[in-house]
This record gives structure tokens, C-alpha cells and sequence, in this order.
């Protein structure tokens, strides 16, 4: 193939291709990252929740416990046996 058979291409054209290019190289990197922070942030919303979950059966059983603990010992313990 002669040098004249080449399609000729400006500098503009090639420096156009170059940024368009760079920009969608970039555009899908930003998205990617996105994508990336969406679903940390997620994960993150999901172990606060069962953290919260956590917490509160923690403070209900220790609730249990503190009123099992303040009955009477007649309410927890079975009568004598009268034989």
C-alpha cells in the first residue's frame, strides 16, 4: 500500500480521537468506582442494621434477666415437697 492510497486524517481528527478517547476511558473508570461505593455503602447500611438488631435483643434479654432476677424466690422455685 503507496502512501497515497492511505485515508488521510488531520491532526484535529487524530487529537478529537485521542480526547474522546481519554473521556470515555475515564467516564467508565468513574462509574466503576460508583458502582464500587454504592455497594460499600450498602454493606455498610446492612451491618448498622444488624447491629441495631443486636443492641436491642441485647437490651430486651437483659431486661428479662434483671425482672427474672427482682421476682420474689417463691415465683422461680417450685413448692417444698410436703412428704
Amino acid at each position: 500500500m503507496s502512501t497515497d492510497d492511505r485515508d488521510h486524517i488531520s491532526r484535529g481528527e487524530i487529537r478529537k480521537d485521542a480526547v474522546q478517547d481519554a473521556l470515555g476511558a475515564g467516564i467508565h473508570a468513574v462509574e466503576e468506582i460508583a458502582t464500587i461505593i454504592t455497594r460499600a455503602v450498602g454493606d455498610v447500611a446492612k451491618a448498622a442494621g444488624s447491629l441495631g438488631t443486636e443492641l436491642f435483643e441485647i437490651r430486651d434479654a437483659a431486661r428479662r434477666a434483671g425482672r427474672e432476677h427482682d421476682r420474689p424466690a417463691s415465683d422461680t422455685e417450685p413448692p417444698p415437697d410436703e412428704s
